[in-house]
């Protein structure tokens, strides 16, 4: 098999993951005494789980005033919205580009743009379908302000989905962050919505597959107006 095959099948684990892979891992073997079509079944789950705590090395563009996508997904929705409380950024609206990620996704999330990290707030909440509007606002959430070199900030919010039950955040506020660099994961199914600055652009639109670190979402030297889309 070539290397770069071998890549794209074995790939790094997030930490969080090896407990779950075990413990599939056990209930596999276990099947597999009582039956083995069950321990073919416990098989395929057990590899659905190692790919779900994938972490993948990801190339991140490095040209000042880019904005990433901070997770692999769907964009689900592009509108103007006001912003989290919690997050600090005003009561005027902002666009916020909302990512659906589903149970096969990455779910490493990743930090937009090089930033200190102003503020995090966690808010406890509900636990519905992430792709429904209504979760940004009802579902358990944890919200990050990142604060840019300029001054301007945006906000990150990773919300909890219908089956997710954990949001891990690995960073701490006063942290400084680099483009495309790790700051933490949602488990299973689950949305992250990025706030950007006023007069900011998105450069996606809805429907369009995101990849964490390396697909732009906006660029926030550029004048250039939203993009629009065809499907085909």
């Amino acid at each position: 098999m070539a290397i770069g095959t071998l890549d794209s099948v074995v790939m790094p684990i997030h930490r969080e993951g090896y407990r779950f892979i075990a413990i599939f891992g056990i209930v596999t073997l276990g099947l597999y005494l009582l039956w083995t079509p069950l321990g073919w079944i416990g098989l395929g789950l057990t590899v659905w789980c190692y790919y779900f705590f994938r972490d993948p090395v990801r190339v991140t563009p490095q040209r000042a005033g880019l904005m990433v996508s901070p997770a692999d997904g769907v964009v689900s929705a592009i509108q103007p919205v006001t912003p989290p409380v919690e997050l600090g950024l005003g009561e005027a609206p902002l666009t916020r580009i909302s990512i659906f990620m589903d149970v096969f996704n990455c779910h490493v999330n990743r930090s937009p743009v090089e930033a200190e990290v102003a503020r995090v707030a966690y808010r406890p909440g509900r636990f519905v379908n992430a792709s429904l509007d209504k979760a940004s606002e009802h579902n358990e959430r944890n919200g990050l302000t990142l604060r840019l070199p300029d001054g301007r900030q945006i906000g990150v919010v990773q919300i909890a989905g219908l089956v997710a039950r954990r949001i891990l955040c690995d960073v701490v506020e006063g942290q400084s962050l680099r483009t495309g660099e790790r700051f933490g994961m949602i488990r299973f199914g689950s949305r992250l919505d990025v706030y950007l600055p006023e007069g900011v652009a998105p450069l996606v639109i809805e429907g369009q597959k995101m990849i964490a670190g390396e697909t732009v979402l906006a660029d926030l030297v550029s004048d250039e107006p939203a993009r629009e889309g065809l499907a085909d």
